[in-house]
C-alpha cells in the first residue's frame, strides 16, 4: 500500500524545493504518490511529474487555487488537470497578478504607516525563490523588520495595517474552471485555522458549493476534525484526499508525508 502526500509546494509558489529537490525528498520520505499543488501556478508540475516517474513515484498533476466567499479566502485543490488549459492558465495568471499587486499595496501601506521602507527599492528587489515565501516577506526580513512568516501574519499583514487578502474569484467560478480543465476540485484544509470560524461553521458555509470532495487529512487538522470530514465525504459520496501542505523549509512545522496517509485512506477513483 503506497504512502500518499497530495499537497506539496515548490519554488513555483512559496515552497523552498525545486522539482529535483522535491522528488528526492519524496523518495526519502517513502512516498509512492504525490501531487505538486502550488498556489495559482503549475510551472513546476510537468518537470516534477517527469522526475517522479523516473523515481518510481506517481505524481498527479495538481494546483491550489485561491478563491473568496463572503470575504473569507478558501483554497481549492485541483487534481488531474490539463496543464495547458487556456481558461485555467488565465485564472491562475489573474490570481498571481492579484497576489503581486497585494505585495506592492502592502509595502505602500506600511510606508504610509511610517515604516522605514522605500517603494522604488522594493520594486527593484529580487530574492532567491528557494527561500520560500513571497517578495514582501523576504524584503521585510532582509530589512530587519520581520523575523519570519509567523511574525508577518501576526504583526504585519493585519487589519490594523489595513492589510488582508485580495478578493479572488468565487468558489463556483474556480470549480467550474478546474472542471473545464478536466480536473476535480476539493476544498483544501477546511478544518485548519486558516478559515477562522472552525470546521462546523465552515462546512455550513461550503455545503452549497459544488465541491467534488474535501482534503480530509491535513497537517493542520485535529483527529476529530479529520473524522468529521471523512464521515461527511463518505455519507455524500465525495472525494477524499490528504496531504502535508509541506513548503520545504519555509514552514518548519509541516513535514513531508505527515500526517500518514495511504492509498486505502483516500478516495480518488480514476486519478491514481
Amino acid at each position: 500500500m503506497r504512502k500518499v502526500d497530495l499537497h506539496i509546494h515548490s519554488t513555483a509558489s512559496d515552497g523552498t524545493w525545486t522539482p529535483p529537490e522535491l522528488v528526492a525528498a519524496a523518495k526519502q520520505a517513502g512516498l509512492g504518490i504525490i501531487a505538486v499543488t502550488d498556489h495559482d501556478s503549475v510551472a513546476n508540475v510537468a518537470e516534477t511529474m517527469r522526475l517522479a516517474h523516473g523515481a518510481g513515484i506517481t505524481c498527479v498533476p495538481g494546483v491550489e487555487v485561491c478563491s473568496t466567499k463572503d470575504g473569507i479566502s478558501f483554497h481549492i485543490l485541483g487534481y488531474s488537470i490539463s496543464l495547458d488549459n487556456k481558461l485555467l492558465l488565465e485564472l491562475l495568471a489573474h490570481n498571481t497578478h492579484l497576489l503581486e499587486q497585494k505585495d506592492d499595496d502592502s509595502v505602500e501601506m506600511l510606508i504610509k504607516d511610517g515604516w522605514p521602507l522605500d517603494f522604488e527599492e522594493f520594486k527593484r528587489y529580487t530574492y532567491d525563490r528557494r527561500r520560500g515565501g513571497w517578495k514582501s516577506l523576504a524584503y521585510l526580513i532582509d530589512k530587519g523588520l520581520c523575523t519570519g512568516v509567523d511574525d508577518f501574519f501576526k504583526n504585519v499583514f493585519t487589519p490594523e495595517h489595513n492589510l488582508g487578502f485580495p478578493t479572488f474569484p468565487g468558489i463556483g467560478e474556480v470549480i467550474a474552471t478546474i472542471h473545464g480543465a478536466g480536473g476535480v476540485a476539493l476544498c483544501a484544509h477546511a478544518a485548519s485555522s486558516f478559515h477562522g470560524p472552525g470546521l462546523a461553521q465552515t462546512l455550513v458555509e461550503l455545503i452549497e458549493e459544488p465541491f467534488d470532495g474535501f482534503e480530509c487529512y491535513h497537517s493542520g487538522h485535529s483527529r476529530e476534525d479529520t473524522e468529521l470530514l471523512l464521515t461527511h465525504c463518505r455519507a455524500e459520496g465525495m472525494l477524499i484526499s490528504g496531504g502535508s501542505d509541506c513548503h520545504g523549509a519555509f514552514v518548519p512545522s509541516r513535514h513531508l508525508g505527515k500526517p500518514d496517509v495511504y492509498e486505502d485512506g483516500i478516495f480518488l477513483p480514476g486519478l491514481i
